[in-house]
């Protein structure tokens, strides 16, 4: 059975998967296009870093920066071995949910082209491309989408 609950980022499990995601990101942009936060960062006090399980295995992450007047999605990565298998659903419904028991009414999201399957899984949960927003620019590589919480 999927379990998706708050995690610490600097345990072995979702660190071993967060550095898969960097890795990834690493191969994928150029430095200044790579906007993925650090293992640590994600331990602050202003991130919900979720983890999703199954037993002991850690299948995906996922975590909730909360900023300013919305939340940001950040650190979504799933276990090849795990695509397909709705771990990404499960934690951005997580993510959704604590976005509005935090008391945000909108969330906003980083991401690129190149990653099809993100985008696509955002598109169904109702997100839509819109601009930068917070410290961002928009330097023709980053995709921003964003959503409303009613």
């Amino acid at each position: 059975m999927l379990i998706v609950a708050l995690a610490n980022p600097l345990d072995p499990g979702p660190a071993a998967l967060l550095a898969e995601a960097q890795a990834l990101q690493a191969a994928t942009y150029a430095p200044e296009n790579n906007h993925a936060l650090p293992t640590e960062a994600l331990a602050a006090a202003d991130i919900r870093f979720f983890a999703a399980r199954e037993g002991d295995r850690v299948l995906g992450v996922g975590a909730l920066a909360i900023r300013v007047g919305y939340g940001e999605v950040k650190a979504m990565f799933t276990s090849d071995a795990a695509r397909g298998k709705g771990v990404a659903a499960a934690l951005l419904r997580m993510i959704e949910d604590t976005a509005r028991e935090e008391g945000l009414t909108r969330l906003n999201l980083e991401t690129g082209e190149e990653l099809a399957a993100a985008v696509r899984l955002y598109e169904r949960f109702g997100f839509t491309r819109s601009g930068a927003f917070g410290d961002y620019v928009d330097d023709g590589v980053s995709l921003f989408m964003s959503k409303d919480l009613a």
